[in-house]
């Protein structure tokens, strides 16, 4: 019905551009959709139709996709470098602000008009990308990024199950901007720059002659040509959405024997509030450690600097170079991917992934993408990520958190079975 609707819209208005123009009767002044589509079929018959739309697409795609490519690498080094970020700043602005007549202009006199329309759709390309990568890259969830620094997520697994997601929808809003921005800035270079084989020559030319007939026909083109452009582009874009590459498998050899965990005298505040006061302890290899003081006691926090993630205040944490493993509070998993992407993404191995899995899920379940899942079995996923990870020093903070009684004696007998050959320490209020 919504098609219809648009179909119906078109029409009218396609039928009051031809009453206006059998009004007027004057075919340089107005030529009518009927003059148009007569010029569009004697046009797509010649060989310089199709050289001028290969040539133009060809300057406008270059551009656009250099423009692009520049703009995402620019945003990348830029986020977390706010000195760069400032130093980019006064450029980005003036690139969105400076009219694109002037550019135009300016690049003619430097580059001459056979590339004037890739270095203005470049221009033109460019800060939209750059604005809405470096978005994206704020917006992605701290906790997430907590979760890779913590299990030391290689960069590619890091760049297409976390940054990824949080990016599609900025790409999503530069893409459609960009693309009708570079396609206008680009075809009005090339009117003013008349390059050979080019949409804009052809439309000089039309101009020239009084064929408005013509002009019109190549309007059509142009726009024809841009939405064919923006559709591909976002194909291809929902394409590299839903592409699971391999993970890269997380190396580390875990030694049978290793030195204990020692915290010396940590201190940690936050404000004038101390969580923290003088922590000394050592955790002996091959043993559990259960933290089970009450709910606002400094457990987390604890956990959160053997992790590396909160720094002390004073003291030391000692943990002789061995790999850490946590299990949050949270369960900070990658929600649109399934359970065995989100333990693979810092495993040892996929088999390692899939084999902790199916202690706690069921196999069928561990295919699915995680927000389908119940809050108990994502609970699961996650402390099968902790123990897949292949660390000698293993953190669980309220590993029961969310479990029936049932899956919470499933749990216990998972860490049972599973704890050999480590340090592992437990912040838990409920005792199984």
């Amino acid at each position: 019905m919504k098609q219809l609707r648009k179909v119906i819209i078109i029409f009218c208005w396609l039928l009051v551009w031809a009453i206006v123009s059998r009004i007027i009767q004057n075919k340089i002044l107005l030529a009518g959709p009927i003059e148009t589509l007569q010029a569009l079929g004697r046009l797509v018959t010649t060989s310089s139709f199709w050289d001028a739309c290969i040539g133009t697409i060809l300057r406008i795609a270059f551009g656009y996709l250099a423009g692009m490519l520049f703009g995402i690498l620019l945003a990348a080094f830029s986020a977390g470098r706010s000195w760069l970020e400032e130093i980019l700043a006064p450029v980005i602005t003036l690139m969105k602000a400076v009219p694109v007549a002037s550019v135009v202009v300016i690049f003619l006199i430097w580059w001459g008009s056979d590339y004037l329309a890739v270095a203005i759709s470049f221009f033109m390309v460019l800060p939209n990308f750059y604005l809405n990568t470096l978005e994206g890259i704020r917006s992605t969830d701290k906790k997430l990024l907590e979760m890779a620094k913590v299990f030391v997520m290689p960069a590619r697994n890091q760049f297409f199950y976390i940054y990824r997601p949080a990016l599609r929808p900025f790409w999503d809003s530069a893409i459609k901007l960009s693309v009708g921005m570079s396609w206008k800035a680009g075809v009005a270079a090339e009117v003013i720059g008349m390059p050979k084989w080019a949409i804009g020559e052809q439309l000089y030319m039309s101009k020239i002659y009084l064929e408005t007939d013509k002009l019109f026909a190549w309007t059509l083109v142009i726009i024809l040509l841009s939405q064919l452009f923006e559709k591909l582009c976002l194909k291809l874009w929902a394409a590299f959405q839903a592409w699971e590459p391999g993970c890269i498998s997380v190396e580390y050899e875990s030694g049978m024997e290793m030195e204990p965990l020692c915290l010396e005298e940590v201190w940690v505040s936050f404000g004038e509030q101390q969580v923290l006061q003088g922590i000394s302890a050592t955790y002996e290899p091959n043993n559990r450690y259960v933290l089970d003081s009450p709910s606002g006691s400094g457990k987390t926090t604890l956990l959160r600097v053997i992790a590396g993630l909160t720094k002390p205040d004073a003291g030391r944490v000692e943990t002789g170079g061995r790999k850490v493993a946590m299990l949050f509070q949270e369960d900070r998993l990658c929600e649109e991917y399934s359970a065995l992407k989100n333990v693979e993404l810092v495993a040892v191995s996929r088999s390692a992934a899939k084999e902790q899995l199916l202690q706690l899920l069921e196999e069928g379940d561990i295919h699915k993408p995680c927000k389908e899942l119940s809050g108990g079995m994502k609970r699961r996923v996650a402390l099968a990520r902790a123990f897949a990870a292949g660390a000698d020093i293993l953190l669980l903070d309220e590993p029961y958190n969310g479990l029936d009684e049932e899956n919470r004696m499933r749990v216990a007998r998972y860490i049972e079975e599973n704890s050999h050959n480590r340090v592992m320490i437990m912040a838990s209020h409920i005792q199984v």
